[in-house]
């Protein structure tokens, strides 16, 4: 158990460093970009420890697989209430300003904050376990340079899986975009695990390109280039899609709508309100 009290320290640690990350930011509105640096942070920094939990601490620390998944959920959980609007995420960033929602620059610093969290979360991560708290830790600093990477296929099933994967979060993202916080937040945690869990044996379904870059692109087995088109190319594909099933069209770069029809849709409304009028 020390090594699980160790880990739960190091997550809290982690969680507190970006609640004050954020409370500071919020007070200069121009620097609200660097929220993103906070999410991803967070994200990939504990997402390490669940890591090493995975690879180490089912065998060195005695912990079985309902923990991973239950710490998993419980960080994912806790990533979505305590970020807010704030995705940690390149590919809902590249989302928003697809659908219009957010400007090319404030898109662009929001994609360079998310890498640079990711980077740090990384170096954070890597000076925690040389301080080798505990067994589980000490292994894994042995074997920090020499880690197994999360790409367990080929790249052609690798590219696949990610998509796959992007493809139902978008739609989901995109159907809970306007339910409560308390509706879509444990969801999309649910999601996430459930895709996390069922891709572990293939691409571990990060769905995400700066964690994928945070948990295995400094990993040996592949180039950076192969990591870029399982995990950052597929992930962009799965959302563009997503947006096309989803709305019809993309708005950035179609205005007409491919899928759906305007005057079906118009028609269909007038119909409802006649109804609600007779009624």
């Amino acid at each position: 158990m020390s090594g699980l009290n160790a880990s739960l320290g190091y997550f809290v640690t982690v969680v507190i460093f970006a609640v004050l990350s954020r409370a500071l930011i919020r007070k200069w509105p121009r620097l609200s970009f660097l929220l993103e640096f906070a999410s991803s942070f967070m994200l990939v920094g504990c997402l390490l420890e669940v890591q090493t939990i995975v690879e180490v601490g089912e065998w060195a620390g005695g912990l079985g697989p309902d923990v991973t998944l239950t710490m998993l959920f419980a960080v994912l959980l806790s990533h979505g209430v305590i970020s807010g609007t704030a995705s940690g995420n390149p590919s809902v960033s590249l989302q928003k300003f697809l659908q219009l929602d957010a400007s090319a620059l404030s898109t662009l610093l929001a994609l360079v904050a998310q890498f640079v969290g990711s980077h740090l979360a990384i170096m954070a991560a890597v000076y925690y376990w040389s301080l080798e708290l505990t067994d589980m830790h000490m292994i894994k600093n042995l074997m920090a340079s020499e880690c197994s990477t999360s790409l367990k296929v080929s790249l052609v099933q690798g590219f696949i899986t990610e998509f796959v994967c992007a493809l139902v979060f978008h739609l989901l993202l995109l159907g809970l975009r306007r339910r409560s916080t308390l509706i879509r937040v444990p969801l999309i945690a649910v999601l996430l695990t459930f895709l996390s869990h069922t891709a572990r044996n293939y691409t571990s379904g990060f769905v995400n390109p700066s964690l994928a870059y945070g948990l295995t692109f400094h990993c040996p087995g592949f180039s950076h280039l192969q990591y870029a088109v399982v995990y950052w190319l597929s992930s962009v594909t799965g959302m563009m899609l997503a947006l096309v099933l989803f709305m019809g069209h993309i708005p950035k770069l179609f205005a007409t709508n491919l899928l759906y029809s305007q005057k079906t849709r118009f028609r269909s409304r007038k119909a409802e309100k006649g109804e609600k009028k007779k009624k």
